[in-house]
């Protein structure tokens, strides 16, 4: 996959990780980027200093993604290239409420299968097109002290390996972009969070960073692009000893609780 010509839409773009991809995909040729977020005004911003579309929407709702669809290819062009991006990260344990369960579910799984239900048809009949669904390493390893963001990163990414074994075939190519910690207003707002230190034992990556990977990822057609190379080596322990790893993450979540109270 080369970004050079090729239409993109990128959603959660007005900031972290999806405004680095919209800078980055423009430096790579893309012929139109179209940035889509829920926050109006930043996106008009980020629109205006990286010279993309701006779109406005609230993913979470159906209806929203296909206008967005509808819009760009009507107004723009078909898109070559699907980025779903937008996420959130709430409801850490048991005692959460279930309206931020559910917002979880609603913002970090749904609207991947809304931009396929609508797109896979006309990517299909045009001869292909391509998915990238940000997920994290949360959705291979699970998340301490994010007990909904994991969960909804686990299901995120068993819908990208369903999308890829159904449609592989009649040219549907998908990407998961699964990270570790990432600069962004996400974990710079909750930096002392038993969530964020467990994330970021391995370094914090700059956006643009990411991006890098994204590209090369994308260049490579690869199903995962891990910008943290440690998570492959985390999740082959996972899978070799269950039970083994399982133990080690409890420890992990005891450290980290301990450390707290210090």
């Amino acid at each position: 996959m080369e970004l050079k010509d090729k239409i993109v839409v990128v959603t959660g773009a007005a900031s972290g990780i999806g405004r680095a991809l919209v800078e980055r995909f423009i430096k790579e040729g893309a012929r139109r980027v179209v940035g889509v977020d829920i926050d109006r005004q930043n996106m008009l911003s980020t629109a205006k200093e990286l010279d993309c579309v701006a779109m406005a929407a609230d993913l979470s709702k159906e209806e929203e993604v296909l206008r967005v669809i509808e819009d760009v290819e009507s107004q723009v062009g078909h898109i070559d290239l699907f980025c779903s991006n937008a996420g959130v990260a709430m409801a850490p344990g048991l005692d959460s409420p279930t309206s931020e369960w559910q917002l979880s579910w609603n913002i970090n799984v749904m609207p991947h299968v809304y931009a396929a239900r609508y797109l896979v048809p006309r990517m299909v009949a045009r001869g292909g097109g391509y998915f990238l669904n940000t997920a994290s390493a949360a959705g291979l390893l699970n998340q301490v002290g994010g007990a909904a963001y994991g969960v909804t990163k686990h299901a995120a990414v068993g819908f990208g390996e369903w999308l890829s074994m159904s449609y592989a075939h009649q040219g549907i190519k998908v990407s998961l972009l699964c990270p570790q910690a990432v600069r962004t207003p996400m974990i710079e707002a909750d930096l002392k969070s038993e969530m964020a230190d467990a994330a970021s034992l391995d370094g914090v990556l700059e956006p643009e960073v990411l991006a890098e990977a994204v590209v090369e990822g994308l260049r490579e057609e690869c199903f995962l692009i891990l910008p943290h190379p440690e998570v492959l080596s985390y999740m082959q322990r996972k899978t070799a000893d269950y039970d083994r790893w399982l133990g080690g993450m409890n420890r992990m979540v005891q450290r980290l609780a301990e450390a707290e109270k210090r």
